[in-house]
C-alpha cells in the first residue's frame, strides 16, 4: 500500500527524523488560509506547493487542463507537480496555484499519458540547499535481507542513476541478526562526502530511518531528495513510504492513509475480494492459481504473441465466488478479448475449480474466448465437466498449448 508524501513525513517525524514544516490543503480556500496562517503571518516569503499523486517525477510533471488537456501555466510559467512561491502575498498566490492544480491532471514520467488528478496539495516552508543525495531502504530479495542505498545523485530517478552511472550507487545490506551498526552509517556518510556537522548530522538521521522502516513493516522507505542544507543539516526534503501489504494487520490505523482515488477501480474491487489483480496494458485476461504459476502465465502469453492484461491470482480457494468475481473483474476492463485460465491442482482440486468455472460462467455474462489449462489432481475429471458443460470452451492439454490458443482466437 502507498501512501502521500505529507502522510509519510508525517509518520518519519514520529521517530525524530528532521522534516519541514508543512500543511495539506483539499480546497484552494484552505490553502490559502493555511499559507496565511502557517507562514505568510510568520514572515515567510518562500514556500514550495506540491500536488499530492502516487508518482514520482512531479518536479518535471506539468499539469493540464482536465477538460481541454492543454498545458496549464502560472505566472508566465508551465504549471508543474512542484511550484516555488517566492516574495509578497504568498497567501493570495497559494490559494490562485491550489485553484488551478486541484482538479487537473497530472502527468509525469511515471504516471504515463493518462496522468493523475490533483486533489490536495501539500504547501511547504522553502529552505536554502547546499547539496541533494538520494536514500532509501527496502528488502534485496536476492540476499533476503534490508538494504540502504545512498547516491550523491539526489533528486534524479534511482532507475536512471542505476542504469547511467550504477557505481554512485552505495549499498549496505543489513543482517537481521545483528541490525544496524555504526559502522554502516559510517560507511555510507563517507561514500556521500560528508564531513564536520553534516556528518554527524547523517550519522543522527540514518538510525532513525531504519528504526522507522523496521516498526511501521515497510516494503520500502526512499527519501529523493535527501538535503543537506547551508547550515549542514540534514533533512527530508520528500519522503516515499510502501508498506508490506502481508503486514498491514498488524497496523490497522494505517488502514485510513489508504487513497482509493490514486489506485486503479479494478484493483481496488479486486481487494474486496481478497483477490491479487494488477492490470497490464495488453488484451488476455489471465485466471491463475499462484503467483508463480501466474508470472509464468504471462511470460508464456507473451512468448506466443499476446499480450497479458492483468495479473490475477485467485489463490488455492478458488471456489465458485472467487472465480464468478474474478471473471466480472476482468469483464470489466474493455480491453480484454480473450480469457486464459490456467489452474494447477495442487490443494486445489481441478474438478472442483472445474465446478466452479461452469457456475460462475452461468452467473457472468462472458462473451469471449474462454481458453482452460487444469493439469495436477483430478485434471481429467475436471476437462470432462468443461466439456460436456454445453459451454463454449477451448480446453488446452499443455502450458504451450493454451497460450498458443490464446493467440490464435485473437487473430
Amino acid at each position: 500500500m502507498k501512501i502521500h508524501e505529507y502522510q509519510a513525513k508525517e509518520l518519519l517525524s514520529k521517530y525524530g527524523i528532521p522534516t519541514l514544516r508543512r500543511a495539506v490543503a483539499f480546497n484552494p480556500e484552505d490553502a490559502g488560509k493555511l499559507a496565511w496562517e502557517e507562514f505568510e503571518s510568520k514572515g515567510d516569503s518562500l514556500i514550495v506547493v506540491k500536488a499530492q499523486v502516487h508518482a514520482g517525477g512531479r518536479g518535471k510533471g506539468i499539469i493540464h487542463d482536465i477538460n481541454t488537456g492543454e498545458p496549464l501555466q502560472f505566472e508566465g510559467k508551465d504549471l508543474r507537480g512542484v511550484n516555488l512561491l517566492i516574495g509578497e502575498n504568498i497567501a493570495h498566490r497559494t490559494y490562485q496555484l491550489t485553484k488551478a492544480m486541484i482538479g487537473n491532471k497530472l502527468i509525469t514520467i511515471q504516471t504515463g499519458a493518462e496522468g493523475r488528478i490533483v486533489q490536495r496539495i501539500l504547501i511547504e516552508e522553502g529552505c536554502k540547499i547546499k547539496k541533494e543525495f538520494y536514500l532509501s531502504i527496502t528488502l534485496d530479495r536476492q540476499t533476503g535481507r534490508n538494504v540502504i542505498m545512498a547516491s550523491t545523485e539526489g533528486g534524479v530517478e534511482i532507475e536512471k542513476v542505476a542504469a547511467e552511472t550504477p557505481e554512485k550507487i552505495l549499498k549496505v545490506h543489513i543482517d537481521p541478526t545483528t541490525g544496524l551498526q555504526p559502522f554502516h552509517s559510517r560507511s555510507l556518510a563517507f561514500g556521500l562526502g560528508l564531513a564536520g556537522d553534516a556528518y554527524k548530522s547523517f550519522l543522527d538521521f540514518l538510525p532513525k530511518l531504519v528504526t522507522a522502516y523496521e516498526d511501521i513493516d515497510a516494503s520500502l522507505v526512499e527519501i529523493n531528495p535527501l538535503v543537506l542544507t547551508e547550515d549542514d543539516k540534514i533533512i527530508a526534503l520528500d519522503a516515499k513510504i510502501n508498506f508490506d501489504d502481508n503486514a498491514l494487520y498488524r497496523h490497522p490505523e494505517f488502514i485510513e492513509l489508504r487513497d482509493l482515488n490514486e489506485e486503479s477501480p479494478l484493483e481496488v474491487e479486486a481487494s474486496k475480494y481478497d483477490l491479487n489483480y494488477i492490470k497490464l496494458d495488453g488484451n488476455v485476461g489471465c485466471m491463475v492459481n499462484g503467483a508463480g504459476l501466474a508470472m509464468a502465465t504471462m511470460d508464456m502469453i507473451q512468448y506466443a504473441g499476446g499480450r497479458p492484461a492483468n495479473f490475477l491470482d485467485v489463490g488455492g480457494g478458488a471456489n465458485v465466488d472467487r472465480i464468478a468475481n474474478a471473471f466480472r473483474i476482468m469483464m470489466s476492463d474493455p480491453d480484454v478479448k480473450a480469457v486464459l485460465i490456467n489452474i494447477f491442482g495442487g490443494i486445489v482440486r481441478c474438478d472442483k475449480v472445474a465446478d466452479g468455472i461452469v457456475k460462475a460462467l452461468n452467473q457472468v455474462d462472458v462473451n469471449i474466448p474462454v481458453i482452460v489449462r487444469l493439469d495436477g489432481t483430478n485434471a481429467i475429471e475436471g476437462k470432462e465437466t468443461l466439456q460436456n458443460s454445453g459451454l463454449d470452451f477451448k480446453v488446452a492439454l499443455s502450458f504451450f498449448e493454451a497460450a498458443q490458443k490464446v493467440t490464435e482466437v485473437l487473430n
